[in-house]
């Protein structure tokens, strides 16, 4: 099982959206232009990633690969629908 040190940076333009690099490259692998739409990149947190990890919106094996193909995975909030949608059930089961 592949494992990865990877840190997670949230972006300040963009609510709900994080940028996952590996700790050993960190931003370096970054295009230029996407830091004009992601903004100044916050230090979220650190998390050693596999593959069978589950995350909030996507898993460990999307990130690995894009961070293994890309340099970086890019995750970007729900579309506001399904955002509302997933607010609406989770108080429905409440």
């Amino acid at each position: 099982m592949t494992k990865l040190l990877c840190d997670v940076y949230k972006s300040r333009k963009k609510d709900e959206a994080y940028l996952y690099v590996s700790r050993k490259d960190g931003l370096d692998k970054v295009p230029e232009e996407l830091f004009e739409l992601f903004g100044k990149p916050e230090l979220a947190m650190t998390l050693i990633l596999t593959a069978d990890k589950k995350l909030a919106r996507t898993d460990g094996e999307k990130v690995l690969q894009s961070i293994d193909e890309n340099g970086f995975y890019l995750q970007m909030p729900p579309a506001r629908e399904t955002y509302m949608l997933d607010l609406f059930c989770k108080l429905d089961k409440e």
